[in-house]
């Protein structure tokens, strides 16, 4: 059996992350938004609340789960995507009153993906 590749299981995991935001409610402003050198998988609104969402995906026979594959160095990667988010994109929406950074968990299974989602998983 032939496994997708990372890129592909990325792709399909972002898609999945952002279908199932869209159904919490969510708008889905921006996939993949470079900031300079730091990345942000997903930016969604919904009402006054900003979410900046990492997408973490594993297959169900994964050592580690996705959200435990938030490491030290991904963790400072994301407040440091959030703060400049926060200056730079931020104050062009109107009506925000809240920023949260959440990270979406992906698994593969059998059935097809799986999503979970860790809201305000980090804190500075």
């Amino acid at each position: 059996m032939v496994r997708p590749s990372t890129t592909s299981q990325g792709r399909t995991a972002e898609e999945a992350a952002a279908a199932f935001l869209v159904l919490d409610g969510f708008q889905v402003l921006a996939r993949n938004l470079r900031l300079g050198p730091l990345e942000i998988d997903i930016v969604a609104r919904r009402d006054d609340l900003v979410a900046l969402v990492e997408v973490r995906h594993r297959s169900a026979d994964g050592r580690v789960g996705p959200f435990e594959s938030v490491g030290f160095k991904k963790r400072k990667t994301l407040l440091a995507a959030a703060e400049r988010y926060a200056r730079q994109e931020l104050p062009k929406l109107e009506g925000v009153a809240r920023l949260r950074i959440d990270v979406a968990a992906v698994e593969f299974t059998a059935t097809g993906p799986v999503v979970r989602i860790s809201q305000g998983a980090l804190t500075g």
